[in-house]
């Protein structure tokens, strides 16, 4: 007698093959049987606790979101439809170079005050781990000691350890910091991180020249784990970008994936295949590399993030007083109109491109939704929000969209940041936009192929030997959705509607949605790399 069989599923089971019609079996958390055709083949059907008829559903493995921004959203809401609604089962937290482990007391402060756009600024978290292993530990025992929505793996920060190692300087390292951030990193991934992540665009990642940022991977590499580079631009310049993060990985044997792997800005439009053939190059070559995108054109990030890297110097504070002062102010302001800040991409700012996502004062809420008009306007609001300011940067290419999420080792990845009154919708939508417009309307994927980008590929890039499959054996992290009908609720103009057409998620054998609505259950926990030590 099995917990719970789903009778008559088309299962398409993530390896990119055709679907089959099946009855599907879960026991202890587990995919105990699959039945093919098991209505018409006349043998013994499973049975169980519970069955449920889902003719006409679809039946997949779980979604795994490659890049999320959900390091303290999982320990503030137990609820975190955001991503339950959506299918999503594991999300890869430790994003961009900046997160909360590991960390000293000074560097936590300085990181939740640089991110508090991404995350809020933690003031409504019980912040009392310091290593990676303790902040595993704390999503395991979140919300009373019952778990967190979905599961969750993380990356070793490198703009966080390089914080910790050597302040906010930009400087090379010396060879005692170094020292530092190569035990960081190996005892990070000891204590289960997957790899580790770079926000080279984002102070004080990208003051770290390649040769430090080789050495990391090293390191990444002896642990069997992967790179997951924000690169030097994706405006001016990001092809170069692009071959150097494949040539720094290569040269240090570490797996490589590409988070948000897009060209963007108008110098880069209809730009996608030179972007893909350079790949193409490299994977012929023996590189192991692989990439994730969102199914939209707008980018999200910080107001701060586009000042020019000079400006960051010595931390939050520090750009704050430059800020403050006219003349540092007219000399960041002729950097980012003029010049093309790093910060930007190398590309000189548009503002009209600039849309205000999100404030932390409350007093400035009138802000959000609107344009940045002007420096002036940017610079006063980055002063009385203390950096707080998210936003979305309209400067994607759908063609350039549509073309990587075709290539043969693309993933997905939401990049949700779940802060601000008026996110980018891509943080409640990503995977049912992905199965609804680009799938069902538009026909970029088939649904097969859609799934696959969404399940095992992700799986394989995390090492995950019973992930990513609907297969006997495997975890039953799974996800049940109308394919007729499956679509993102969620829009620019109203970002946080839920998707429609997904009724059941299953995340370690519980339901997390059933009949389409968020349950009690808290099922998810830390997915560790594999080897690493646990307690």
């Amino acid at each position: 007698m099995m917990d719970l069989v789903f009778r008559d599923a088309e299962v398409v089971d993530g390896t990119g093959g055709s679907s089959y019609r099946a009855d599907v079996a879960i026991q202890g958390g587990r995919i105990a049987a699959i039945v093919k055709e098991a209505a018409q083949a006349g043998c013994r059907r499973p049975t169980a606790r519970r069955v449920i008829d889902v003719e006409g559903l679809a039946l997949a493995p779980g979604f795994i979101d490659m890049h999320a921004h959900s390091d303290l959203a999982l320990l503030r809401d137990p609820d975190h439809s955001a991503k339950a609604a959506q299918g999503v089962t594991l999300e890869v937290l430790g994003q961009d170079g900046l997160s909360y482990a590991p960390v000293d007391d000074r560097t936590l402060d300085e990181v939740r005050r640089t991110i508090a756009g991404w995350n809020g600024d933690g003031s409504d978290v019980d912040l009392d781990w310091r290593t990676v292993g303790e902040y595993l530990d704390r999503l395991d025992a979140a919300h009373g000691g019952q778990g967190i929505a979905v599961n969750a793996a993380y990356l070793v920060p490198q703009g966080t350890v390089r914080t910790y190692a050597m302040g906010w300087e930009d400087r090379p390292a010396t060879e005692h910091e170094l020292d530092r951030m190569r035990r960081l990193v190996a005892e990070g991934m000891e204590q289960g991180a997957v790899g580790m992540s770079s926000g080279l665009t984002y102070t004080p990642g990208m003051y770290a020249p390649d040769a430090e940022l080789t050495e990391l991977c090293r390191v990444v590499a002896s642990y069997d784990g992967y790179y997951c580079p924000h690169h030097r631009s994706y405006g001016a310049g990001a092809l170069a970008a692009y071959e150097e993060m494949v040539a720094l990985t290569r040269a240090a044997g570490c797996a490589l994936h590409l988070a948000h792997a897009t060209m963007n800005f108008g110098v880069n439009k209809g730009r996608a295949p030179e972007l893909l053939a350079l790949l193409d190059e490299a994977l012929d070559g023996g590189a192991d590399i692989s990439l994730d995108t969102y199914p939209y054109t707008p980018g999200c990030t910080t107001l701060a993030a586009v000042l020019p890297s000079w400006a960051h110097e010595g931390g939050p504070e520090a750009l704050l007083a430059r800020l403050a002062d006219d003349a540092t102010a007219e000399r960041i302001r002729h950097h980012l109109e003029e010049l093309g800040s790093d910060g930007c991409h190398g590309v000189p700012v548009e503002w009209e491109t600039v849309e205000i996502s999100g404030v932390t004062d409350p007093a400035l809420a009138e802000w959000v939704g609107r344009t940045v008009p002007d420096w002036p306007a940017a610079r006063r609001l980055l002063l009385e929000d203390r950096l707080g300011p998210t936003i979305l940067q309209h400067v994607g290419h759908e063609e350039n969209v549509r073309a990587i999420m075709r290539h043969r080792v693309h993933t997905g990845g939401s990049d949700g940041i779940l802060q601000g009154a008026k996110p980018h919708p891509r943080a409640y939508g990503t995977f049912p936009e992905y199965l609804g417009r680009c799938v069902r309307e538009e026909g970029v994927l088939s649904l097969e192929e859609c799934v696959a980008h969404l399940t095992s590929r992700p799986a394989a890039r995390l090492r995950l030997p019973d992930r990513g499959r609907v297969h006997e054996g495997f975890v039953a992290d799974l996800v049940l959705f109308d394919p007729a009908t499956v679509a993102a609720g969620s829009t620019y103009a109203a970002p946080r509607t839920l998707p429609v057409g997904i009724p059941h998620v299953l995340v370690n054998g519980r339901f997390a949605i059933e009949d389409g609505r968020r349950t009690d259950e808290l099922a998810g926990r830390s997915v560790r790399r594999s080897g690493s030590q646990v307690p």
